[in-house]
């Protein structure tokens, strides 16, 4: 390898270690002409082709920048990323091909994400697979469901007929109530009854 500092075109090697839980190899060289030492890193060749047919060195950094994305406002730290990362590229590295497409590494990602947290997999399986309508969630939610009977899908209902979770009642996408408040089948979160067209308790107006 060429020196980095007098661009002399050889070194020696002194000294190796392995890095990265064996999935590198550090190596201190030395320059037989200037004498001073710099640090290499080896490891396997891998790399991911993108869909406009870019090719680029996978990166376990990227995968885990995309991920914390998905999980946002979810309770999982940055120890439990750096493990979901390292998951991942064990298991694309398994598969022992040179060459990878985004696809295969999304692929790869799901698993260990469905295991990490179920709201932040819904997010990214929504953008990874495309979904495109209502029925695509509920496709994904039903095979939550069937996959992790016991744990809180979203989505799901608790014994009582209530919305799982720690509030009572299920609130919209904008924040304020659910569909029972809308319908008149629920009281609203004041306390105050459904009313009738004319503003009036549904009782005055059912008469």
């Amino acid at each position: 390898m060429r020196c980095p500092f007098c661009r002399h075109p050889d070194s020696r090697v002194v000294d190796s270690r392995t890095a990265d839980d064996g999935a590198a190899i550090r190596r201190r060289r030395q320059c037989p002409h200037c004498s001073r030492r710099f640090t290499t890193v080896e490891n396997a060749s891998l790399t991911v082709i993108k869909r406009s047919g870019v090719t680029e060195p996978f990166s376990r950094d990227k995968v885990i920048a995309g991920v914390r994305k998905a999980c946002q406002g979810r309770p999982v730290t940055e120890d439990a990323l750096a493990q979901l990362g390292q998951r991942v590229e064990e298991a694309v590295r398994a598969t022992g091909s040179a060459e990878l497409s985004t696809h295969d590494v999304g692929l790869a990602i799901l698993g260990p994400l469905q295991d990490l947290d179920l709201v932040a997999y819904l997010r990214f399986a929504s953008v990874y697979k495309a979904f495109e309508s209502l029925e695509d969630f509920e496709s994904a939610i039903a095979d939550l469901r069937e996959a992790h009977p016991s744990a809180p899908v979203p989505g799901s209902r608790s014994n009582d007929g209530h919305p799982a979770g720690d509030g009572e009642r299920a609130d919209g996408a904008d924040g304020v109530g659910g569909a029972g408040e809308v319908t008149g089948d629920e009281s609203g979160g004041d306390g105050a009854g459904a009313r009738g067209a004319d503003g009036a308790p549904a009782s005055a107006a059912a008469d």
